[in-house]
């Protein structure tokens, strides 16, 4: 707790302290996974300053801006702008968006959860569940504006992929080692309901892929009547997950606070509004724009960065993407696993991969149609197989209710035989490539590790 001076002034602007059970309902494991990596700000100073505009202004820079683990990632947006401005070399334009594009995702998580404060637990639900992959979404609509259809699809798949897979994987290896004399146990219930809808996402994705491939129409009709049950499926997936929403949010929301009594002995300060609401809603708009900035960064310049690194345009988009742009609530995922806290955990890389799966890919799939862009649910063989594998594989997984670090280490492994997959995918390999091909992957391990110790380091 702070000092009486300090407290006195947060009252006094309006700030929300002492919240109940109910009002803090509208707090996702997402957001708890996001506040792992927020640091509790010392505002005796601040408080101290008399015009009220300038301690304002201080107290949302301070809170916003340094309340978090990753500040230190913070200078690689304004290095991206400059260096898009300046015109320097596209691949580093890339790496510099994808780094900036870690501590945006964390903040607008931390900001919506703030603004959700003041909104109640319905609307601040409803706002969690909706912003949760704000940043995929934005990055899919730039790649749809250009065109990139498979970029859109890519991302998302990786998406998924990446938190059913590595995200979960490395949670429960971690969270075994860690917790090795101690019985691991989770509900059930949460996950079962996440996997039920994953696989509906699936079976969208798989019909109109078999269109191609079942002989029932042929060429043009075959591309025709694709489209037309992509779009008609992903009106019901929309649907499908408003019916979720009221899942989650009222009949059964009981299945979604496991973890609450626990969180109550925990640090009090994500139980705690720290800015008030039109700061929140000012900052969210202001973090949207930057993320909306350096996502159109990443679709311009991922070509680029593929020739220069020798990599794929799929490997960068499934593999590169997702590790480093969610590499914040990956990290807070993996820190609730080290607390033998897993139903959060199962909240984040669930939840996110069902948010992706049932909303973000078919209103991707509808804005297109309204921009007159054919875009369908067809992932191809290849992309399909692997979304197939890697939820049945979760699913065997998770079926017991129980955790050990041979099961993470399961997951783990079969993410990384998928991303050589993708990385092999592309055209054959010859003595003038391979050296770039290597090139390209110690640049990518480079980023992606940048990333990983950072927060590391800050944790």
């Amino acid at each position: 707790m702070g000092s009486p001076n300090q407290e006195a002034w947060l009252l006094e602007n309006g700030n929300l302290k002492g919240l109940s059970k109910e009002m803090r309902h509208g707090r996702t494991a997402h957001n708890m996974s996001s506040s792992s990596l927020r640091k509790k700000s010392d505002l005796t100073l601040v408080s101290k300053v008399q015009y009220s505009v300038l301690r304002n202004v201080l107290v949302n820079i301070q809170e916003v801006i340094l309340g978090t683990k990753l500040s230190i990632l913070f200078p690689a947006i304004p290095l991206a702008i400059i260096a898009q401005i300046y015109a320097f070399e596209r691949p580093w334009i890339f790496a510099l968006s994808l780094l900036g594009l870690t501590p945006l995702a964390e903040r607008l998580s931390f900001l919506t959860e703030q603004v959700a404060y003041y909104t109640g637990p319905t609307v601040g639900g409803l706002l969690n569940a909706t912003c949760g992959n704000v940043t995929e979404l934005i990055i899919a609509i730039f790649a749809l504006n250009n065109n990139k259809i498979a970029l859109v699809k890519y991302s998302l798949l990786g998406s998924i992929l990446s938190n059913l897979l590595l995200v979960l994987g490395t949670s429960l290896f971690c969270g075994g080692i860690v917790n090795l004399r101690k019985e691991q146990n989770y509900d059930r219930r949460q996950a079962d309901m996440n996997l039920l809808m994953l696989l509906v996402a699936f079976l969208c994705h798989l019909l109109p892929m078999l269109f191609h491939y079942g002989g029932a129409s042929v060429g043009a009709n075959a591309a025709d009547s694709s489209l037309q049950l992509s779009r008609a499926s992903s009106i019901v997936m929309v649907i499908a997950y408003c019916a979720y929403l009221v899942f989650q949010l009222w009949t059964h929301r009981q299945l979604f606070e496991a973890q609450d009594e626990d969180d109550e002995q925990g640090d009090n300060a994500s139980e705690e509004a720290v800015i008030g609401f039109w700061s929140g809603f000012t900052w969210l708009i202001v973090m949207t724009i930057f993320i909306a900035v350096l996502s159109e960064y990443v679709v311009q310049t991922i070509e680029d960065a593929s020739n220069s690194w020798g990599l794929s345009v799929s490997f960068l988009s499934i593999i590169l993407l997702p590790i480093v742009g969610n590499a914040a609530e990956h990290a807070g995922a993996i820190i609730f696993a080290f607390k033998n806290k897993l139903d959060i955990t199962l909240g984040v890389a669930l939840g996110s991969s069902t948010q992706i799966g049932m909303f973000v890919v078919p209103v991707c799939v509808i804005v297109a149609w309204i921009l007159g862009i054919k875009m369908d649910l067809n992932l191809n063989l290849l992309e399909t197989g692997s979304l197939a594998l890697a939820i049945v594989t979760t699913a065997f997984t998770l079926q017991d209710g129980t955790s050990h670090y041979m099961k993470g280490l399961i997951l783990m492994l079969c993410y990384i035989v998928i991303a050589a997959c993708f990385f092999v995918q592309r055209t054959p390999f010859s003595k003038h490539n391979i050296y770039q091909y290597l090139g390209g992957v110690t640049k990518i391990l480079r980023i992606s590790m940048l990333a990983e110790i950072v927060i590391i380091v800050k944790i």
